[in-house]
């Protein structure tokens, strides 16, 4: 097509007053018409921020206002200042005869893709939410799926967070998870979720300056693994950088998973569980993003250990009970014990999670040892504590202090995390959190106290989707934590699907505002319901996060409005017209 065949007939210059722009529509696109300082420029009549008709703006010294927001864009090019907003677009005008011509179709100036990929960097260089989802849902409509953003949002909180991998980035890889559990337009949810978290975690904060790695890289995995552990012991986060760094550059996957796991377990418990959840998280973010960025992902977990609170340094560890040694007693011990059951094979005791839920820790590390010495592997024994930190969720006492639900919640996600890095290794180390999982499931004891009792398996003849839409109502409302668990036990006894479930509790957990702690339950949740062997280990992790998800609902859910909004103006709906529009 030539030039003069894309430029389209609109109006006489003279029907063009300077106050009074004129709307022209071409294949059911509004285009607004200025007439300013004697040149007529035509954008595209909805504001790239909410939709609000910029023909009902200002035009002043070049710039144009929109009344709603206002936000400012140059007439000539689109371009805005203010990133909120978004550029908007422009369209060549020609004069022919005193005849105003417009090209209502002209070629972008970049790609699409490329548009909403910087865009997408830009919602997290400004944490701006509305951004961030409008370009997770273009790039999805582009074909770009999860894979876009996520790589993004892992190189940006990698890169513009000193302190490292921290809650940001923890919940992205948590989400990334759970998409594989839910339906697409809750897969978007739970993008947005991610990387708008990693933009807040990041907000505000110095850039992370990275160290070098060592100049040799033929160091044998014994060396750095010792070095690693040794810069780590003395808090040396420089050091122990250089030699991650190295480790991840030079070593296989499950060699590195070695080296972080030795060094996550040389204390026990570090920060509260924390240390050894986020390790696990940065290790499956790469299982999504590629191996190829383990140098830089793994290097920002350095001050997860190295600045890490130590268990055995608190108080709870060593009085009245000192389980501390308890635990470092066996991890001394390992070695001896997995080569007495080096060839022998274990099948888990039906008591053997109520010897764990027991309440005499004497009892728990023996029935642990006993396991190693009859071939249990790291494996089974970190499945058997996530099944009794499950426990402590699902039967959680609701006369406790509020706070305490974090409590149960941490053992539980450390736990998980055993869980999936024994998976990966053959490593001594690897049965080291049994015991610290173990012993702070024994800790938290006394918030089953009574135990809230779990439903019992029973009948029910009602709609598996009657029932899924009564546990979501009970997030409608506080304190309804008891009914939300005995409705996904209901839903069991009615023989509903299992992934149905777990996409209604996804669907729940996403249109709030969900907290950190509950994100990583229910993915948490969701995973070990993988590895259930039974119809009680099936029910268990979902009756538990369904009653930790009650117990924090309802929130405000601005983070959902804020996702409506972007997906309606996706698909072209007018926004400021609504009875009560969004600020």
């Amino acid at each position: 097509m030539s030039t003069d065949d894309r430029y389209r007939e609109c109006l006489p210059l003279g029907e063009l007053d300077a106050d009074s722009p004129q709307l022209i529509q071409f294949d059911g696109r509004s285009i607004a018409l200025f007439h300013h300082d004697g040149t007529v420029y035509a954008v595209d009549n909805r504001c790239p921020h909410m939709g609000f008709p910029l023909s009902k703006g200002t035009v002043d010294d070049g710039l144009l206002t929109c009344h709603w927001h206002h936000a400012r864009f140059e007439l000539a090019c689109g371009d805005t200042l203010d990133p909120w907003a978004d550029d908007v677009q422009t369209f060549p005008v020609e004069l022919r005869d005193g005849t105003v011509y417009v090209d209502p179709d002209p070629e972008p100036d970049v790609p699409p893709a490329t548009h909403w990929r910087n865009r997408l960097v830009d919602g997290m260089q400004e944490n701006l939410d509305l951004v961030t989802a409008k370009a997770i849902i273009n790039l999805d409509d582009l074909g770009e799926g999860f894979s876009t953003p996520l790589a993004k949002a892992v190189e940006f909180g990698t890169r513009y967070r000193a302190g490292g991998w921290s809650s940001g980035l923890t919940i992205l890889a948590a989400m990334a998870n759970l998409s594989e559990d839910l339906d697409h337009e809750e897969k978007l949810r739970a993008m947005y979720v991610g990387v708008s978290e990693v933009a807040d975690d990041c907000a505000g904060e110095a850039p992370r300056f990275p160290q070098h790695e060592l100049g040799n890289g033929d160091l044998s995995n014994a060396r750095l693994k010792s070095w690693f552990r040794d810069t780590c012991e003395v808090r040396d986060s420089d050091g122990a950088e250089r030699c991650l760094r190295t480790a991840a550059a030079a070593l296989p996957p499950e060699d590195l998973v070695e080296v972080l796991l030795a060094a996550a377990t040389d204390h026990l418990y570090l920060d509260t569980g924390h240390t050894l959840d986020f390790v696990n998280k940065a290790i499956e973010t790469l299982d999504h993003v590629g191996w190829d960025h383990a140098v830089d992902v793994l290097a920002s977990t350095v001050d997860r250990f190295t600045d890490a609170t130590r268990s055995e340094e608190r108080s709870q560890w060593r009085q009245p009970i000192d389980v501390a040694t308890l635990c470092f007693d066996a991890h001394d011990a390992l070695p001896d014990l997995v080569a007495a059951g080096r060839g022998r094979t274990w099948e888990r005791p039906a008591d053997f999670v109520g010897t764990l839920l027991g309440d005499d820790p004497e009892a728990i590390v023996d029935a642990l040892r006993d396991a190693i010495r009859d071939g249990a592997t790291a494996e089974q024994l970190t499945r058997a504590v996530a099944l009794a930190a499950t426990h402590r969720v699902a039967q959680f006492a609701t006369s406790n202090e509020f706070g305490d639900w974090n409590t149960v919640h941490h053992t539980f996600s450390y736990a998980n995390a055993a869980h999936a890095l024994a998976a990966r290794t053959d490593a001594v180390e690897a049965y080291r959190p049994c015991f610290d999982g173990a012993m702070s499931v024994y800790l938290d004891r006394f918030l089953n106290t009574p135990p809230a009792p779990v439903p019992e398996p029973g009948e029910s003849d009602r709609d598996p989707a009657d029932i899924r839409a009564a546990l979501l109502a009970t997030f409608d409302e506080q304190g309804r934590v008891n009914d939300a668990g005995r409705l996904v036990g209901e839903h069991f006894d009615a023989g509903g699907d299992v992934a149905a479930l777990k996409r209604t509790l996804g669907e729940g957990l996403l249109r709030e505002d969900a907290g950190f702690h509950t994100l990583q339950n229910v993915e948490a949740a969701f995973r070990q319901n993988e590895f259930a062997e039974t119809d009680a280990e099936r029910r268990l992790p979902l009756i538990a996060t369904a009653r930790y998800m009650a117990a924090h609902f309802p929130t405000r859910r601005e983070r959902e409005q804020t996702f409506t909004i972007a997906r309606r103006l996706f698909r072209g709906e007018q926004i400021h017209g609504d009875e009560t529009p969004a600020a």
